[in-house]
């Protein structure tokens, strides 16, 4: 290897892709926890050692010249590099200390985690526990949770999964709202309905046809991401929404419509990164985690 014709700073290398990638140097120092004249000398300073123009500047906004392209391509891939290095490094630690980071639903975060974090934390004291409570699926890959749980089984072949139950998700309304639909005895009664939606009804609505009700997007009144949201809405009589079963049961107003015509099974899988699972502090919050939700009365 020529060693001599490494002559770049990854900070600097980290600063330029990082920008490339957020899209702007206010969004990138936000990202690397950093000041943005401390981001914006980085790339200067990558700039100058290389000898090429990264970025046109106009004002505030950047865009990649050629050059910065070009790059570009090649610094993804050390990026890669840099994130199985930490993964690695992170999976030998053998200390029951520091920081992981757990993301699940908002409703599950909400409902369910609390008193298995209180005893995550009596076990072992000087974990941090961070939890994003989030429906996107984080990557574990990049380092962006270390712990998911998810409703659906991940593809990586660097994951691992263990399933630890299954749920069911029914339609929930509040008694104010039935009383305004009148009597249901078909799922057909209630497709002209308000409902509750999610981010990405065009998807849901095919799934949903699966199962017996047919619905269109001029059925979703009201649209939120979040679990404990549509919970809240639903309980305020603005629509019916699709709720698991423990959800539902924690408001006594909420009322399950036809939980014989229609539940939909719902997963629920533990996963980590194959690296980070060799990692004490991961496989205590691991299996704690695992140990407490398949025990856990709504699954």
């Amino acid at each position: 290897m020529n060693w001599q014709a490494i002559a770049f700073d990854w900070n600097q290398v980290r600063a330029f892709l990082a920008t490339a990638e957020e899209g702007s140097l206010s969004a990138a120092a936000r990202a690397l926890g950093q000041t943005q004249p401390t981001l914006s000398r980085q790339v200067a300073a990558l700039e100058e050692t290389l000898g090429v123009t990264l970025f046109e500047r106009a004002g505030r906004a950047m865009s990649l010249t050629t050059a910065g392209m070009d790059l570009l391509e090649h610094v993804r891939v050390m990026g890669e590099a840099a994130t199985r290095v930490s993964l690695v490094a992170s999976g030998q630690s053998q200390e029951v200390k520091g920081k992981v980071v757990i993301t699940a639903t908002a409703a599950l975060a909400t409902y369910h985690l609390p008193p298995i974090l209180k005893k995550i934390r009596e076990a072992a004291p000087q974990i941090q526990l961070d939890i994003i409570t989030s429906n996107e699926v984080q990557d574990l890959t990049q380092r962006e949770a270390d712990i998911s749980i998810r409703h659906a089984r991940p593809t990586q072949p660097d994951l691992i999964a263990k399933l630890l139950g299954e749920t069911v998700a029914h339609l929930y309304a509040s008694k104010e709202y039935l009383h305004h639909l009148g009597p249901i005895e078909t799922l057909k009664d209630v497709e002209q309905a308000d409902f509750v939606g999610f981010d990405q009804n065009e998807r849901l609505l095919g799934e949903l046809a699966g199962f017996g009700l047919h619905l269109s997007l001029n059925n979703f009144r009201i649209n939120t991401p979040s679990g404990t949201a549509m919970r809240q809405l639903v309980s305020e009589g603005m629509g019916i929404g699709i709720l698991t079963k423990d959800i539902g049961l924690t408001d006594p107003g909420l009322h399950a419509i036809l939980p014989d015509q229609f539940a939909i099974p719902v997963p629920v899988w533990l996963v980590t990164h194959r690296e980070l699972h060799t990692s004490r502090r991961i496989r205590v919050v691991y299996d704690i985690l695992a140990e407490e939700l398949a025990r856990s009365p709504f699954l």
